[in-house]
């Protein structure tokens, strides 16, 4: 009787080892195969196990016990954990996925670009100073962003990259009623990610995708970025822009909500008023709406160019929060890459003040610092390979005290009421109690 329930008892873990071997398949069903074999009670296998274990009970059992644990841990990883896990890297499916999810969001995209400008409002209205502290959102500040994107709202549809919507004074405008076009599988992602599409033929950046979490934000201090040239880029001052500086790097998932740095793939030809009056207010709301509930938003950027131009015409920004269901964010948004008073060749990059020729030369107004100013490392530039002098030496940030080279990224951030532009020397700067800024190290 004994004997029948220990045969018993083995045919039952055999059988489990058996679906498992099935269920799991790889390297860990070989594992679960061997432990079923060693306990079926039939006489081939007890022979075998008596002649080489040489009647010993316990060994057979101790490799059952390993083989299975090591069938165990031996389980192949789960592919969408894999994909989140590899961060920035992008394999050539996402690239291709990245490549058409562009292609299909440039219809909606275009079709729904005065949308985009009711939300740039919106994110004027909602945007931060980049020096200061995070704001908490309520209710009135979600209430007045609902009234503002209604009154921008547009109802285009389906219009073609050759039909984009002309700026007319508004930041952005929404997109499909502003509902995001993420996939149910997409929403039902937990685990952070970043996925940026390969640079095309043009050396243009296309879709940055991710899902935006506590993990992936950064802790420490930006990075230079300055040696990063994206297509289209022109170093070039105009008076009416705040800051001076028309251009800025534009990162597509803003580094407050990724950490990236000098990511080619990140990082595009804006004007500094998409960029701060554009981008940044929607990029603050999320980053605020993170740190207070700790719950993720899906972040998809994609920047619109139109045909060979090397400068896009604008960003469509989706976002989503996953754990309430896009209760707390959820917008489509398309923001113009405009500067008011300036025209922008958006072929070259080249500009001009409005009411003057738009040519790839300097305006007369304006002061340009040429590539050959500025070399990769950001080290300061020479005179002898300065092809045009900088009208001033130093930028000044008034509130943290610091100056800069006016090619610093710092400099570029800086806000119009503590901006100084000075042409006082580096030691006169020292003296007046001013310290250099670590990133150009002036």
């Amino acid at each position: 009787m004994k004997n029948k329930i220990t045969a018993i008892v083995q045919w039952c873990f055999s059988a489990l080892f058996w679906i498992l071997a099935h269920a799991s398949g790889g390297v860990s069903a070989l594992f679960f195969v061997l432990a079923a074999v060693l306990l079926m009670p039939i006489k081939p296998i007890k022979l075998f196990k008596s002649k080489l274990f040489k009647g010993n009970k316990i060994i057979p059992i101790i490799l059952v016990v390993a083989f299975v644990i090591t069938g165990f841990f031996s389980f192949p990883a789960d592919e969408n954990k894999d994909k989140e896990e590899s961060g920035i890297t992008v394999t050539e499916k996402e690239d291709d996925e990245s490549s058409e999810t562009k292609k299909n969001s440039f219809a909606a995209l275009f079709d729904n670009d005065k949308k985009d400008n009711e939300k740039e409002s919106e994110k004027s209205t909602a945007k931060k100073p980049a020096t200061s502290d995070k704001t908490n959102i309520n209710s009135d500040n979600k209430n007045q962003n609902k009234n503002e994107i209604a009154q921008n709202s547009s109802g285009i549809k389906d219009v073609s990259p050759s039909r984009i919507p002309s700026y007319t004074s508004k930041t952005y405008v929404v997109i499909n009623n502003n509902i995001p076009e993420f996939t149910a599988s997409e929403k039902a992602t937990k685990k952070s990610f970043e996925r940026y599409s390969s640079l095309d033929y043009l050396g243009r950046c296309g879709v940055a995708f991710a899902l935006i979490g506590k993990d992936i934000m950064p802790t420490g201090n930006r990075g230079e970025i300055g040696q990063v040239k994206p297509t289209g880029w022109h170093t070039v001052k105009y008076d009416c822009v705040d800051g001076k500086y028309l251009y800025n790097r534009c990162h597509l998932i803003g580094w407050q909500l990724s950490g990236e740095n000098a990511n080619t793939r990140n990082l595009i030809t804006g004007t500094r008023y998409m960029n701060v009056e554009g981008m940044l207010p929607f990029e603050n709301m999320v980053d605020d709406y993170i740190e207070e509930t700790n719950n993720h938003v899906l972040y998809r950027v994609t920047p619109v160019f139109k045909g060979n131009e090397l400068v896009c015409r604008g960003v469509q920004i989706e976002a989503y929060s996953v754990e309430d269901n896009g209760d707390g964010i959820c917008f489509n948004v398309y923001c113009f890459n405009v500067q008011p008073g300036v025209k922008i060749n958006y072929t070259t990059g080249s500009s001009a003040l409005v009411g003057e020729k738009n040519t790839t030369s300097k305006p007369a107004t304006t002061k340009k610092i040429t590539t050959t100013q500025k070399p990769a490392t950001t080290k300061k530039p020479t005179t002898a390979s300065s092809s045009v002098s900088p009208v001033f030496s130093y930028v000044i940030n008034t509130h943290s005290q610091k100056f800069h080279y006016p090619y610093c990224s710092s400099a570029d951030d800086i806000s119009a009421q503590n901006r100084l532009e000075t042409s006082d020397s580096r030691q006169t700067l020292i003296d007046k109690g001013y310290s250099p800024c670590g990133r150009c190290k002036p």
